[in-house]
């Protein structure tokens, strides 16, 4: 079966011209297997079900993901948008995925331009799972800047943590994946685990790049991650024009450089009504009865 119009939310709209036909090949993502406790007494437990794909363009392999595979597709053209490899959807024919062999083909409509150079240089990154940024991003770092937007306030995000604290999650019923959500406002647009928060965040990107305008759009949004702040999260979250940034966890050193340089407002450790802002603090507005 083929996806040509993404409709996880249903009044989002596909863009103009042709959208990519997308095959539908979510797997599994928790598998019952039987443990013994500290007192010998056998239990079934959950755990999440993590499994390699490789990614296909034009039949020139680029890189092996390791993903629960909840949305394979939208990883796979999130990826492709956040290395810069493509400029649109409208570039990609089909992605195709066939987990009897974990691989995902992905056929472009004219090729990918500068394959070899923009795929030469790649940079471990230290999210869980599979992470790799090809070296010419960092280079592009340069023309990345968030552009002003209306601030978020703090009652908003109290809201938003909240909504994340009540969602139904694979986190909760088998521990060992990272979330990432959208937001816009504390509206929740999407929601998506993964053995590794890029991965995450990847899934996001590809779908909103088949949404339209109104959420596509990032400057009325807001990313949330329960992993750190890494340079690689504060990126991509540039990449879509999102100012704001939230974690549960911290930021590290090169995280806390980049959102500084790019304009994204960096708040970590966000529990509850407690957090600390790390950059960028005209981006938030404190609530004087929460103050």
């Amino acid at each position: 079966m083929w996806l040509h119009e993404p409709t996880a939310f249903g009044a989002a709209l596909a863009p103009a011209g042709c959208p990519p036909r997308l095959s539908q090949a979510a797997a599994p993502l928790t598998r019952a297997v039987e443990v013994i406790n500290e007192f010998g007494q056998r239990r079934t437990m959950h755990i999440p079900a993590e499994r390699g794909l490789t990614v296909y363009v034009d039949k020139r392999e680029l890189v092996t993901l390791m993903t629960l595979g909840a949305h394979p597709e939208w990883l796979v053209l999130g990826y492709l948008r956040n290395q810069r490899l493509l400029d649109g959807p409208e570039q990609v024919e089909s992605i195709t995925v066939d987990w009897d062999v974990g691989a995902a083909a992905v056929r472009t409509r004219g090729g990918v331009t500068g394959w070899a150079e923009r795929t030469a240089q790649r940079i471990v990154t230290t999210g869980c799972g599979q992470g790799s940024m090809f070296g010419s991003l960092m280079e592009q770092l340069a023309s990345v800047r968030v552009q002003a937007a209306e601030p978020l306030r703090q009652s908003q995000l109290y809201a938003i943590l909240r909504t994340v604290r009540e969602q139904d999650s694979v986190y909760k019923q088998a521990g060992s994946v990272h979330g990432c959500a959208l937001f816009r406002g504390e509206e929740l647009l999407l929601f998506v685990e993964d053995v590794g928060r890029h991965n995450a965040v990847d899934t996001i990107a590809g779908w909103t790049w088949l949404q339209g305008e109104q959420v596509l759009r990032g400057d009325d949004k807001v990313f949330y991650t329960t992993g750190r702040l890494t340079s690689e999260m504060i990126i991509k979250a540039a990449q879509m024009g999102i100012p704001v940034v939230v974690s549960r966890s911290g930021i590290t050193q090169m995280g806390l450089e980049v959102a500084q340089q790019v304009g994204v407002c960096a708040i970590g450790r966000a529990t509850h009504t407690r957090f600390l802002c790390y950059t960028h603090p005209h981006r938030l507005v404190w609530d004087t009865p929460l103050s």
